[in-house]
C-alpha cells in the first residue's frame, strides 16, 4: 500500500539532483513539500497536506552502504592519468553488410600512427566512429558507399584510467556523471573499456569538464 513516505521516496530517487540537494542540506523542506504536493496527491489519489510531506522529507534517509562508500573513495584515490584529445570528429553510419569492410580500411590506414585518436562503437542499427579530424577525408572515402546519418566536428575527448576492479564498484560512473551534470556539462558521447572511460564533449566544454573531473578526484 502506498504511503506518503513511500511516494516521497520514489520521487526523490527518480531525481538525482533532488537527492543530492537533500544530502547537502541546501533545499528548503517547506518549499519542496509544496512542490511535491501535486505529484504525491496524484500518486495517492487523494489530497495531502504539505506538513505531512515535509515530515516525510525530514525522515528520509538515503540508502547508505558503508563498504561501498569506502570502495568508491579508494577507487577515486587510485584513478590514473587523465588525458585530453582535441580536434575530433564523430561520424554516424547506418549499419550494413559492407560496413565492417569499410571500417577495416580505416584500421589499415591508422594502424601505424599511434597519434590518431580512434574509437568505434556498433549499435543495433547504426555505428559511430570518433576519430582525429585529420583523418576526415580518409573516412569519407572509405565509407563513400555507406549511408551517413550524421557528422559532428569540433569535439574533444577526456579519457580517465580507472583502477582494476572498477566494474565491481557500485556508483563509480554515476559519481562522474553526477558531477558533470551539476556543472551543466552536456556529454556528446561516452566510450568505455574495462579500465578506461572516455567522455566526448564539444570543444567549448572541454576545459570545464576537465576541471569538474579533477575536482571530483582531488
Amino acid at each position: 500500500m502506498k504511503t506518503i513516505a513511500s511516494c516521497v521516496q520514489d520521487l526523490i530517487v527518480a531525481s538525482p539532483f533532488l537527492e543530492e540537494g537533500l544530502s547537502r542540506e541546501i533545499i528548503n523542506f517547506s518549499a519542496l513539500a509544496k512542490e511535491l504536493n501535486a505529484p504525491v496527491s496524484e500518486m495517492l489519489r487523494k489530497p495531502v497536506k504539505d506538513g505531512a510531506i515535509m515530515m516525510a522529507l525530514r525522515r528520509y534517509q538515503q540508502p547508505f552502504n558503508l563498504e561501498n562508500s569506502r570502495s568508491l573513495k579508494k577507487a577515486f584515490n587510485q584513478i590514473g592519468d587523465i588525458t585530453v584529445r582535441s580536434n575530433l570528429s564523430d561520424f554516424t553510419f547506418e549499419n550494413s553488410k559492407t560496413l565492417i569492410h569499410s571500417h577495416s580500411q580505416i584500421l589499415e590506414n591508422i594502424s601505424e600512427n599511434h597519434q590518431i585518436f580512434y574509437a568505434f562503437t556498433r549499435g543495433m542499427f547504426e555505428s559511430n566512429i570518433i576519430i582525429s579530424t585529420s583523418e576526415k577525408e580518409r573516412v569519407l572515402k572509405a565509407f563513400h558507399k555507406e549511408t551517413q546519418i550524421g557528422l559532428q566536428e569540433k569535439l574533444s575527448a577526456i579519457s580517465i584510467y580507472l583502477p582494476k576492479g572498477n566494474s565491481k564498484i557500485v556508483g563509480l560512473y554515476y559519481q562522474i556523471f553526477k558531477r558533470l551534470a551539476w556543472e551543466n556539462i552536456t556529454l556528446y558521447e561516452v566510450v568505455s573499456t574495462t579500465n578506461e572511460f572516455t567522455i566526448v564533449v564539444e570543444d567549448y566544454l572541454v576545459d570545464k569538464a576537465f576541471s569538474a573531473i579533477k575536482r571530483l578526484i582531488d
